[in-house]
């Protein structure tokens, strides 16, 4: 008798330290994705299967050799988005394909993969900048809508602000040392 109460205490006990491990798992998860946990439990419609891509992605990340860049190289990137900006005035679909192809390549000098799917270069992103990546996602929805001249030009302006938050944050500045691409137009009146 007694074997078997303590059997049946073993048992709750281990069901208990599973969920208190399963608990802080999902905790550790959410604070560190922010709004892509939500994003990933809407996409996948099943919390455990989210939580595993996200533990997924996280794994994948740790075996990246993600790099600041150096000076030179943010100087040189700020220079080109400045650039780009200034395109805006005249072209802005092109500029929002400019500044798509910008946030590839500081991602590839920082080291992530870009030659995979945008869906997987997000993910990879997500790790290390959850809160921006939706912005990412929305940005290169429009530059690609873009491309089959199907974005307004306030459809372009907000694409180009929301590559703004991802280049800011690659390059290791606050987002409030970029321009908006309304102060572009201001520098050509």
């Amino acid at each position: 008798m007694v074997w078997v109460l303590v059997a049946i205490l073993a048992i709750a006990l281990a069901a208990a330290v599973v969920m208190l491990v399963r608990q802080q798992r999902s905790r550790q998860l959410r604070e560190g994705f922010g709004p892509e946990y939500d994003r990933t439990i809407a996409e996948t419609g099943d919390r455990r299967a989210a939580e595993r891509e996200l533990a997924e992605r996280r794994e994948r990340r740790s075996e990246l050799e993600i790099r600041e860049l150096d000076a030179d190289s943010r100087d040189r990137y700020a220079e080109r988005w400045r650039k780009t900006q200034r395109t805006f005035v005249d072209q802005p679909a092109a500029a929002v394909a400019d500044a798509d192809g910008l946030v590839a390549e500081v991602m590839h000098e920082r080291g992530y993969p870009v030659e995979e799917d945008f869906e997987r270069r997000a993910a990879d992103i997500s790790v290390d900048h959850p809160v921006v990546v939706e912005n990412y996602r929305a940005a290169h929805a429009i530059s690609v809508r873009a491309g089959h001249d199907d974005a307004s030009t306030e459809d372009l302006r907000q694409a180009l602000v929301h590559f703004r938050a991802l280049f800011a944050e690659l390059l290791g500045q606050d987002e409030s040392t970029q321009h908006d691409p309304d102060d572009a137009k201001e520098v050509h009146r």
